[in-house]
């Protein structure tokens, strides 16, 4: 590998018709000035789209001088100048600057320039550029302070640092979770059908747990992972159906209804669909199994087909897994507990008053709530409820409010640096920002998040990467070789056409109905072959669906119904990304 290929590169995105970035461009001058030789560097210009025409006749002005190599010079110039900027304003600072000014007029009046501007543009928007101006460092945007020492320390660390770089990247992935998931799983079944199925099994009913004086809890690991750390997943999930049913697409009537109705219709077929096949059987009440949508595998999909699935579908069936999640959560907890003790529910119910009362007083402590809510998990376990219920319980016991004006909060925080700069000019000291000056902006900053905010983002990356890996992990190593699977057993038969066709139709039909009776309508950007695909991918049970088995059947049977979910996962997710492949041509 050549010197070149391992310099790192930063791009500034700038606008030349903000004189407020003046400040910024020096931090990032010194800066690149002090590792000139690992750095190659670039300003690229980004007028806002939407911005006035000052802007783009800065910009271009910019880009036409640099073509004559005095790109910095004009830039000095346009930040000197206090004057408005004209088309006229940028032809009297070239001619002042000695340029050739025919070759800066036609180059500042070409289509060629609009070109460039377009395209800098769109090289922003895929680096995750949003805000102007932005940093990026090897097309990853920069999200540190504009601090020099900052900005040194990333540029440093993304050219020592190349795996972790590689790693930032891979969870900016949109199929990131996803792919976590089904390596998980190819893991599983290789370790377990590779002769080490004993090894697998011994680990999965390996007991640990607490002493408390004479007590002890203890669980086998596969139960920690699928009640307790499953729990945590369920909290997180709650976090989401709150906030969209208060905040966000299920918040508002009109906008909720297609998407519920497409999520009732995807619950409610499968479901009929697996009882007419299981009638009479034993696996009957498996019936929930096939109601469930893998959110994570769903979006994941949906997110590497890129262009060729709208926006509107991709927030239509996020609204539609968030309300099967729901639906699925209150089968679980209503139809899939195990015996019941009224002493364990009482104190459990006792926590949730807890909760209940603090919500009420608009206590608004995250941690406390999280202590209580793992309280909770203990006594609805010891209930005989299903455990994870405890973790959307605690969600919805979260105190929730509207975020702050940010009007107001960018005014008070304004008013606090501009105080603390002033401050720092008297006293000489360019240290940092004073300890009571620095909490009114923590609370200010804060106040603009809903309490649940940060727990609910902290909370992802250990779900998507952590949890839902091991669960996955600890409940599809299936001995392929010992499994007696016969796709035409109900249960599985069941599983399998609930799954690939009972999801689609329910969905596809259920959204239909509601169009042609005028109770909900369907977005525009959205095809109805679009929708089957999505449809499709729904039918991408597997976490959920797992779950459900888990708490529905046992020993061979949960086995051959782990496999019926894998392939009818499988099934359904090559269907869904081939009709959304295709649908983009028709």
């Amino acid at each position: 590998m050549s010197k070149q290929d391992k310099k790192t590169e930063v791009i500034a995105y700038i606008d030349f018709g903000s004189r407020k970035i003046q400040a910024g461009r020096d931090i990032v001058k010194r800066v690149i000035d002090s590792v000139s030789d690992d750095v190659i560097f670039h300003y690229k210009i980004c007028p806002p789209v939407d911005g006035d025409e000052k802007s783009y006749f800065a910009a271009k002005a910019g880009l036409a001088a640099e073509k004559q190599g005095h790109f910095d010079e004009m830039r000095d110039r346009l930040f000197a100048s206090n004057e408005e900027y004209t088309e006229e304003l940028m032809l009297a600072i070239a001619q002042e600057m000695q340029l050739d000014i025919e070759m800066f007029r036609t180059d500042f009046y070409s289509d060629t320039l609009d070109f460039v501007l377009q395209k800098h543009w769109e090289e922003a928007r895929k680096a995750g550029v949003y805000l102007i101006p932005s940093i990026t460092i090897n097309n990853s945007i920069y999200h540190g302070a504009w601090d020099e020492q900052a900005l040194l320390e990333a540029i440093k660390k993304s050219k020592a640092q190349p795996i972790k770089s590689a790693i930032d990247n891979f969870f900016k992935w949109g199929a990131s979770a996803a792919f976590a998931l089904l390596l998980a799983t190819i893991a599983a079944l290789i370790f377990a059908n590779a002769g080490f199925h004993e090894t697998y099994e011994h680990w999965r009913h390996t007991d640990f747990g607490f002493v408390f004086g004479q007590g002890v809890f203890q669980l086998p690991v596969e139960m920690w992972i699928n009640d307790a750390l499953m729990a945590i997943f369920f909290l997180l999930i709650g976090l989401e159906i709150k906030r969209e049913i208060l905040y966000g697409e299920l918040s508002d009537l009109k906008r909720a209804a297609m998407p519920v109705i497409g999520a009732i219709g995807g619950m409610v077929i499968p479901a009929l669909i697996y009882v007419v096949i299981n009638i009479g059987g034993d696996g009957i009440h498996g019936w929930g199994v096939p109601m469930a949508t893998d959110i994570a595998f769903t979006l994941g999909l949906m997110a590497l087909l890129g262009r060729r699935v709208p926006l509107s579908l991709k927030v239509f069936v996020s609204a539609l897994a968030v309300a099967d999640d729901l639906g699925a959560i209150l089968v679980i907890a209503i139809f899939y507990g195990h015996g019941f003790h009224m002493d364990a529910f009482i104190a459990a119910m006792l926590t949730v008053g807890v909760m209940a009362f603090l919500n009420y007083r608009r206590v608004y402590s995250i941690s406390l709530y999280v202590i209580l809510g793992i309280v909770l998990w203990f006594f609805i376990h010891e209930s005989g409820l299903h455990a994870t219920l405890a973790g959307v319980l605690t969600a919805a016991l979260i105190p929730s409010r509207r975020s702050g004006d940010l009007e107001g909060v960018s005014t008070q925080v304004a008013m606090v640096f501009d105080h603390e700069i002033a401050h720092a000019k008297d006293t000489g000291n360019y240290e940092g920002i004073r300890h009571g000056s620095l909490r009114l902006v923590q609370n200010a900053v804060e106040r603009l998040r809903e309490p649940a905010y940060y727990l609910e983002h902290s909370l992802e990356k250990w779900v998507n990467y952590l949890i839902l890996p091991l669960f996955a992990f600890f409940n599809t190593g299936i001995l392929l070789a010992g499994t007696r699977l016969n796709v035409l057993e109900p249960i599985n038969l069941g599983i399998i056409i609930a799954l690939c066709i009972g999801k689609p139709v329910g969905i596809v039909g259920a959204c239909w109905l509601a169009s042609k009776s005028g109770i909900a309508r369907i977005s525009s950007e959205i095809s109805w072959p679009q929708l089957w695909g999505g449809g499709c991918l729904a039918g991408v049970g597997f976490t959920m669906s797992i779950v459900v088995a888990g708490a529905a059947f046992n020993g061979p049977v949960l086995d051959a119904a782990k496999m019926s979910i894998l392939i009818a996962s499988t099934i359904a997710a090559v269907m869904g990304i081939t009709i959304l492949y295709k649908s983009k041509e028709l």
